[in-house]
């Protein structure tokens, strides 16, 4: 691995990826939300952004007027450099850090760009034929559609899940999140890791090559070979899982509820909790396939019940019968949640300014090098002075540099 932290790097020692140094070339979401996982978990990630401006997300959801608090929290741990890539001595500097020791380089920039800039895998493995390259975009380096452009929304649409989303006669619908973009950048973490795993057999990088709506593809279930072998074709549910009775959403006297007892002992304990022995032992209602057949039966029965209930009281049902169900929580609910802050699942972080800000922890929970957050995401350049100038960039030249707008 690169000698990741001879430059005052901060972190841990012994985090699991201590040892790994990333150049991050993205922004905005998918790239960035890979670097800030591989980051969490000791990498050092320095990236790179646009002089002047940087990262657009550095000014997206301004919600108090500063820098974005998304920022702060998808850019943790992570040392920011400026350097115009459009520009050949910025280029230049890019080239100079690779060769001091870069495992892994991230990049979102529409296919082809990278090679335009003498960036491209070949120019990169010429420096150093170990480098890990992860190329992210909307629909793959290659292919008919590789330079379109690509974002979430439309990944979301052209992957399959925004046909599925949503009530039967109603638009479909997108979630309040981008979800694409951080699919794909849990696929670019994964495949970084792969490739890191197999470079230490081969010796040789490689290129992990994500695309945007394969990412949502993926994650699609059954719906490719329902198709190909049926000719089914899943529509829009609402709330409900279709071919799985019961997992749906219910009306409480106060709230929603969600719960999914669709394992066969599962149902016959949810028909006796809400009262309805005689569904518990209908023969016909035993297993899935005979569920699924008299779904509205059995979301009536449960309608009814739960239209009778306080959110808590039948919660309290539910968990004595020992069945999967839960409110559907606001991030104000999470926030007063114990089992949320039993888990840490709420870091506390310092702002340049000195206050504090909660951010969600960086998951999995690895029980002896678990991922930290030792900083907020930095101002814009924090890092130039001791990145360019550990590559023996001084301080007359750097300033110089910036007034021609490189740095």
């Amino acid at each position: 691995m690169a000698d990741a932290h001879d430059d005052a790097s901060s972190g841990d020692a012994d985090a699991a990826l201590a040892d790994v140094r990333v150049l991050e070339l993205g922004q905005l979401l998918a790239g960035p939300y890979a670097g800030a996982l591989l980051a969490g978990f000791g990498a050092e990630v320095i990236k790179v952004e646009p002089p002047g401006e940087g990262d657009p997300l550095r000014r997206w959801r301004k919600l108090d007027g500063g820098t974005s608090l998304w920022w702060r929290s998808l850019a943790r741990n992570k040392r920011s450099v400026t350097a115009d890539l459009r520009q050949p001595e910025g280029r230049a500097l890019v080239r100079r850090l690779i060769a001091r020791g870069v495992d892994v380089v991230i990049e979102n920039f529409r296919p082809g760009r990278l090679e335009q800039w003498g960036l491209g895998p070949a120019d990169l493995w010429a420096i150093d034929p170990r480098i890990v390259i992860v190329r992210i975009s909307g629909y793959g380096q290659d292919g008919p559609m590789a330079q379109a452009p690509g974002f979430a929304n439309v990944a979301e649409a052209f992957g399959g899940l925004r046909y599925t989303t949503g009530e039967p006669d109603r638009p479909p619908v997108r979630g309040g999140i981008s979800l694409g973009d951080t699919l794909t950048g849990l696929y670019a973490a994964l495949g970084a890791m792969i490739a890191l795993h197999e470079r230490a057999r081969s010796g040789r990088g490689q290129v992990i090559d994500c695309a945007l709506y394969e990412s949502v593809f993926s994650v699609m279930e059954s719906l490719v070979p329902e198709y190909d072998r049926l000719g089914f074709v899943r529509e829009r549910s609402g709330s409900a899982l279709p071919g799985i009775v019961p997992s749906n959403t219910y009306r409480c006297a106060d709230g929603w509820l969600v719960l999914g007892a669709n394992n066969d002992s599962l149902f016959a304990r949810l028909m006796h909790a809400i009262g309805r022995v005689e569904l518990a032992e209908d023969p016909a209602l035993a297993h899935n396939d005979g569920r699924v057949a008299q779904t509205q039966r059995i979301d009536d029965a449960i309608a009814a019940w739960a239209a009778t209930q306080p959110l808590a009281a039948a919660l309290a049902s539910l968990a004595a019968a020992e069945v999967p169900s839960g409110p559907i929580y606001s991030i104000a609910d999470i926030f007063a949640d114990p089992h949320y802050a039993a888990r840490g699942m709420l870091e506390s972080i310092e702002l340049p300014d000195g206050s504090r800000l909660r951010v969600p922890r960086v998951t999995p929970l690895l029980s002896r090098t678990p991922a930290r957050t030792h900083h907020a995401g930095p101002e814009l350049g924090a890092d130039n002075d001791a990145i360019w100038g550990a590559l023996g960039i001084d301080a007359d030249e750097r300033a110089a540099l910036r007034r021609r707008g490189i740095l």
